[in-house]
């Protein structure tokens, strides 16, 4: 079960604009990264969600959306996000935040995978121009903006071959993410 859902928990970068997530829904999928483990159990991420149209829009230019695909400038209208959630530490809190952020997103991504919703870790981000529309003061540093929405593309993971892990679209838009193989990430057991 876990498996599937690990699998399909992709990053997805377009989506179905008609399919909105209500605020609840995502705060449903932020406790999931409350609960979850956090380093010396500081707890310092805060997040902030953004569900209102004119936001998003104002948000979206502040985004890289895939490394890989160099000739593609993101999703179009219509098939852009429909919610974004800020990563941010809380420096009240703790300078560092040690490997919380990616706990938690993977924990937010996985809830909203399991209720038929994805989305996308974006670290491309101009954060001084988001925190600036987030409104967020010094004391708190953005990290990473989580886009989010109703997936319409079809990601597959293959296995790579070559070493060759750069993910790539086929001629039908099929993502294609290519993962290295189990007995190359597995560098000893004691047997």
């Amino acid at each position: 079960m876990i498996k599937e859902l690990i699998t399909r928990n992709r990053s997805y970068r377009r989506f179905d604009e008609n399919v909105k997530i209500s605020t609840e829904q995502i705060i449903k999928w932020i406790d999931l990264a409350r609960l979850s483990a956090s380093g010396r159990n500081a707890q310092p991420l805060k997040y902030a969600v953004v569900t209102a149209e004119e936001k998003c829009e104002r948000i979206f230019p502040f985004l890289g959306w895939a490394g890989y695909l160099s000739n593609w400038k993101g999703p179009v209208q219509g098939e852009r996000p429909v919610a974004y959630i800020a990563v941010i530490n809380d420096r009240n809190i703790a300078e560092n935040h040690y490997c919380d952020d990616g706990i938690a997103m993977q924990s937010i991504l996985l809830g909203a995978v399991e209720d038929g919703f994805g989305g996308c870790m974006i670290g491309s981000v101009n954060k001084a121009k988001v925190a600036k529309i987030l409104e967020l003061d010094e004391k708190h540093e953005l990290l990473w903006v989580i886009a989010l929405g109703k997936p319409i593309e079809k990601v597959v993971v293959e296995e790579a071959e070559n070493g060759n892990i750069k993910y790539w679209r086929d001629d039908e838009q099929v993502h294609h993410v290519p993962k290295r193989p189990i007995d190359e990430i597995v560098l000893l057991t004691d047997n």
